[in-house]
């Protein structure tokens, strides 16, 4: 993996799914501070390497003294989950907005380049596929627009104070400690639904296609993000391939030899139908090359 060397580097949510592994593939070569507030995340799976600051995203001064010194900010801090969103929309903007602006304020001080975790929320239901970055943006949750806003803000902190920003558009993320989402952690509850021959629930008719893509692609990604890309420019993280969700149920079944029936629950709110990205833009400007292929890699998640 090409991971930036001799850097002093802060990641936000360094104790959650994404974050942690983040951590792990820098904390060999630079000085690595992770900002969490443990919510989601859990102190063992930050790097011993790795100086933790249990604290809030939210709180200037607990983000001032984290960024103090440091020259790469990975902010993967976020509240991810569409339904707490819709039913908690105040909160969640503060978290994934405010959180946001306050970070890029401090990059700006510190003249760092900022790596924002943004999603494919952002698009909402797409009207053509693939999905390019340049595509129109009609976020179906509160979760979608406030990435949307992040992701602005990015291009635009580029645009007026010339603060290095990329923002990676991350598709359905799946791999080790994950700990659930909409459509993120689909992939875990039907592995341990299966597992315990459980019916495995699928909401809606299933026929929702999404693209998933391996923890450790994405890490790939936002390293080459550090040294790569152009300033204020988006990407796309993905595969570029998509299944339908009750395909991956079925693919589930077979893995795990389960006697577990799939049957089918109401579908969710803000849910959206089709969804697969273009990786042109971060195959040609960032060298993106992702590897993992999710028939592989299920029966390692097992």
């Amino acid at each position: 993996m090409n991971t930036p060397t001799g850097r002093s580097i802060l990641v936000t949510g360094g104790a959650g799914f994404i974050g942690s592994h983040l951590v792990e593939a820098l904390a060999d070569d630079n000085e690595v501070v992770v900002l969490d507030d443990l919510s989601g995340g859990r102190r063992e799976w930050v790097d011993d390497r790795a100086t933790l600051i249990e604290g809030d995203v939210r709180e200037d001064q607990t983000v001032a003294d984290a960024v103090d010194g440091v020259d790469l900010i990975f902010h993967q801090a976020a509240n991810v989950s569409v339904e707490r969103s819709i039913d908690s929309p105040v909160d969640s903007h503060e978290t994934n907005v405010d959180a946001t602006l306050c970070l890029l304020e401090h990059a700006r001080r510190e003249n760092a380049r900022f790596v924002f975790a943004s999603s494919a929320a952002i698009y909402g239901d797409p009207e053509t596929m693939p999905i390019e970055e340049a595509d129109s943006k009609h976020p179906s949750s509160p979760y979608g627009l406030e990435k949307h806003t992040a992701d602005e803000y990015c291009r635009l902190y580029h645009e007026l104070y010339g603060v290095e920003t990329v923002a990676l558009r991350y598709f359905n993320v799946y791999g080790p400690r994950q700990r659930g989402g909409q459509y993120s952690g689909v992939i875990d509850v039907f592995l341990d639904q299966a597992v315990r021959d459980e019916d495995i629930t699928v909401h809606g008719d299933g026929n929702q296609t999404r693209d998933f893509v391996h923890v450790n692609d994405v890490v790939a990604a936002n390293c080459l993000a550090a040294t790569n890309g152009t300033p204020g420019e988006a990407y796309n993280v993905g595969t570029g391939e998509s299944i339908r969700i009750v395909e991956l149920a079925q693919l589930v079944q077979e893995t795990t030899e389960t006697t577990s029936d799939i049957t089918h629950t109401a579908a969710r709110d803000g849910d959206i139908d089709r969804s697969r990205p273009s990786i042109e833009k971060a195959r040609t400007d960032l060298g993106y090359r992702p590897s993992r292929s999710l028939e592989n890699e299920l029966s390692s998640l097992r």
